[in-house]
């Protein structure tokens, strides 16, 4: 009997098992095992629970097993390469595994909805280009006057249906729950992104869009220190108010862009070829716009004003 076979036959009659448990079974060492059980769960045989050091594997559900065959290889590849789901009790599922479970919660067919996924992601794709999107058409549509030269998203926030992307999602909660971990993960993610547009866009000088809700660990603070950019950052202030008001809150443009104008201060006095702005998320786009307005009229930089969001959103029709 091979040694999947074994694995497999194991928890079929204890319900589960741990890592260290299977290896003393198998007798083969521990980097054998730790193979053997990526290998199960990838291929949706195993399901993996727990965090370490408690890290159970049991036997994926039935339904799973059957659904996951009649999936196309490609769309298989895509899902698990691009869809992550967060349960409402902070599990955070991957690819296939959750992609199933979101579609068990909501009482849809996987395999019709899969389908109906990928038609969506390629609508969305069409706006992507050397893995950016344009955000410019967004800003032109909502501004009268736009000071910024370039917009580029990384991801979308969300499309429509299906919700958050896995980007969106992992940046939500990266900055809900606080977690370091979580943050060092979305940026290790996110860092050659970056890169590949300060080099393209002759970038010497950022300017990191200082957040709005006051948290113990400021996501765009911890930003700016992990990235660790080969470029000088400027120096810009966020005005401390009564009442802090985050822009998500406010539904009017109007009030949006005043806010945006009154609480956000460029400091800098350097002058730079181009600069780029990042920010973690582009909503109405007023806080770009208005920041870019104060370094556009400041003349601080000679050629271009870039925007970059680790997520941005705009219409889309499917």
């Amino acid at each position: 009997m091979i040694t999947s076979e074994k694995i497999i036959n194991y928890i079929s009659k204890n319900s589960q098992a741990t890592g260290k448990e299977l290896t003393d079974y198998l007798g083969i060492s521990d980097r054998g095992t730790r193979k053997q059980l990526k290998r199960l769960t990838e291929k949706n045989i195993l399901q993996k629970i727990g965090k370490p050091p408690k890290v159970y594997y049991l036997l994926a559900s039935e339904r799973k097993s059957r659904e996951v065959i009649r999936l196309n290889k490609n769309a298989l590849k895509i899902i698990n390469k691009r869809y992550l789901y967060i349960t409402p009790t902070g599990e955070a599922k991957e690819g296939w595994d959750g992609f199933l479970a979101w579609c068990e919660k909501t009482k849809q067919n996987p395999i019709k909805t899969s389908t109906q996924y990928i038609a969506a992601l390629k609508k969305f794709d069409k706006f992507r280009k050397n893995n950016l999107i344009n955000g410019m058409p967004k800003m032109k549509n909502t501004f009268k006057n736009v000071y910024l030269d370039k917009l580029f998203y990384l991801d979308f926030y969300s499309i429509e249906r299906f919700g958050k992307t896995k980007l969106g999602q992992t940046l939500l909660y990266a900055k809900q729950s606080q977690n370091r971990h979580l943050i060092r993960k979305l940026i290790d993610q996110i860092r050659l992104d970056i890169l590949k547009v300060i080099k393209k866009e002759h970038v010497n000088g950022v300017l990191f869009v200082p957040p709005t809700v006051k948290r113990e660990i400021q996501f765009m603070k911890e930003l700016e220190k992990q990235l660790r950019l080969p470029v000088r950052n400027l120096s810009v202030a966020k005005i401390k108010t009564e009442i802090m008001v985050p822009q998500k809150t406010l539904s009017r443009l109007e009030d949006r862009i005043e806010n945006a104008k009154k609480t956000i201060i460029v400091e800098e006095k350097s002058e730079y070829e181009n600069i780029l702005l990042i920010d973690d998320a582009v909503g109405s786009g007023a806080t770009m716009n208005e920041t870019g307005k104060q370094i556009k009229n400041r003349r601080l930089a000679k050629r271009n004003i870039v925007g970059l969001a680790i997520t941005g959103s705009f219409k889309v029709v499917l």
